[in-house]
């Protein structure tokens, strides 16, 4: 299955990156020379997606200026200028802009790089790996050991069928959340009107056997400070090296 739509989540206020997003959003803080949301939807792109929804809200005028000139994709804008809607709400807002077929969702700020040349690209395998029949959500994960950046807590626990199970609740096979999703919009349809975290809809969807998750391939990065920028940069660096 190829997934044509996708909803980035690029509203935050990157906060923890002061002082440089004193002036400047945090997805276009470049690393490796290219702003992080482009890393997001260069492998969009890839992965076949024809139409993207972004949300806006932190130096707004700035993102929609980069966007329009980004091409490759029909890029929406969801404007959260007069109130953030964090990640859930900021998803269910988006995804109105978007129609009813499977979607995937994405973070402005978290990327990977490495994948394998002679593979499918991660996020291919995740749209071919999600079954809207089983599956309320397809979560891409990787392993602690192939990260950077991270702040060195595990999400969730993956069992040998790809069901996902908190990690406090189960520490047998230990994984992070990479921050891309294949979901179907409906999910959604019940969602508050205001402000809410996505992690609802994770807990809703353990709770029913149904959030899945399948590893990915390479190197995931997020740069969550000015300090974490040279590390991540390093590691682009070593992987260029090797690639």
């Amino acid at each position: 299955m190829t997934v044509r739509q996708a909803m980035v989540l690029a509203a935050g206020l990157g906060t923890r990156m002061r002082p440089i997003t004193d002036t400047i959003p945090k997805p276009l803080v470049k690393i490796g020379g290219k702003p992080m949301i482009d890393y997001t939807l260069d492998s969009l792109v890839e992965a076949g997606v024809e139409q993207a929804a972004i949300n806006v809200h932190h130096f707004a005028d700035q993102m929609e200026a980069h966007l329009q000139n980004y091409r490759g994709l029909d890029i929406l804008v969801s404007d959260e200028r007069d109130a953030l809607m964090n990640s859930g709400g900021g998803l269910a807002k988006g995804l109105k802009l978007l129609d009813r077929e499977p979607v995937f969702v994405m973070n402005a700020d978290l990327f990977w790089i490495g994948e394998p040349a002679d593979r499918p690209s991660n996020l291919r395998r995740l749209a071919g790996f999600f079954d809207a029949e089983h599956m309320d959500m397809a979560l891409l994960c990787v392993r602690i050991e192939d990260t950077t950046g991270h702040n060195g807590k595990n999400d969730f626990s993956l069992a040998s069928d790809g069901r996902l199970t908190r990690y406090r609740d189960d520490p047998s096979n230990p994984v992070v959340y990479a921050g891309a999703i294949v979901m179907s919009p409906t999910l959604l349809d019940d969602a508050p009107q205001d402000a809410f975290n996505l992690n609802i809809y994770f807990d809703k969807a353990i709770a029913r056997g149904r959030l899945f998750g399948m590893m990915m391939e390479g190197h995931w990065l997020t740069v969550g400070t000015p300090d974490a920028i040279d590390d991540a940069e390093e590691t682009i660096r070593r992987f260029r090296t090797f690639a």
